[in-house]
């Protein structure tokens, strides 16, 4: 190749040049970015404000209305918990297997993680917070105290909404019925023989009125 036709470049010229590009990439990198963090927070707004799919669902829950911007999916578990802040109906298996989220509907117990929020309306929904006023606590829950019938926790409400549900129509259950009422629910920790004596302790104060 003759010296007329070799191209005139310079080393130095050439690493300029491809600085400038991988400039221009960056900053084209850096908006496309921004572009996409924008329609993210603009996702978030809208499905703050009511998005896709969303509707309003009023709940009546401890005796009290909510009207709430829900998804059709949403259970009525994250719905208490999340959207109302009635956190002692625990989320634990979330399957339909552990009853630790168990509530009432319609005065009968439930697994709140299998049923939807929106179908719901219209129906009485009852927590473990409805047992008693707030700083007290019902003869069962005393009795679960008493008898040291939890651990970690996280069972506790619904073993005591189940007890609590059984005494309301059985007040001199057998312990045969108090394994019934409460073969929905697990107890990780293993603490069922308290939890059972917990509940015939409640069910003799519930009969004496003490």
């Amino acid at each position: 190749m003759s010296e007329e036709m070799k191209p005139k470049l310079s080393r130095r010229q050439f690493l300029k040049s491809v600085g400038a590009a991988a400039a221009v990439a960056s900053v084209g990198g850096v908006a496309g970015l921004h572009k996409g963090q924008s329609e993210a927070s603009e996702s978030a707004t809208l499905t703050s404000q009511g998005g896709i799919g969303e509707r309003t669902v009023t709940l009546n829950v401890n005796g009290e209305t909510h009207r709430l911007l829900l998804e059709p999916r949403v259970t009525l578990l994250d719905a208490i918990r999340d959207r109302l802040g009635l956190t002692g109906s625990k989320r634990v298996c979330d399957r339909g297997t552990c009853g630790a989220c168990t509530v009432y509907l319609d005065g009968k117990p439930i697994y709140a993680c299998l049923k939807l929020a929106v179908d719901c309306e219209g129906r009485k929904i009852e927590t473990v917070e409805s047992l008693a006023p707030p700083g007290k606590l019902n003869p069962v829950q005393q009795a679960f105290v008493d008898h040291d019938a939890l651990q970690c926790g996280f069972c506790t409400p619904g073993f005591v909404m189940c007890v609590n549900h059984l005494l309301k129509t059985n007040k001199s259950p057998s312990l045969s019925d108090i394994k019934h009422a409460c073969s929905g629910n697990v107890c990780r920790c293993g603490t069922y023989t308290r939890i059972f004596e917990a509940a015939e302790s409640a069910a003799k104060a519930m009969r004496e009125g003490t």
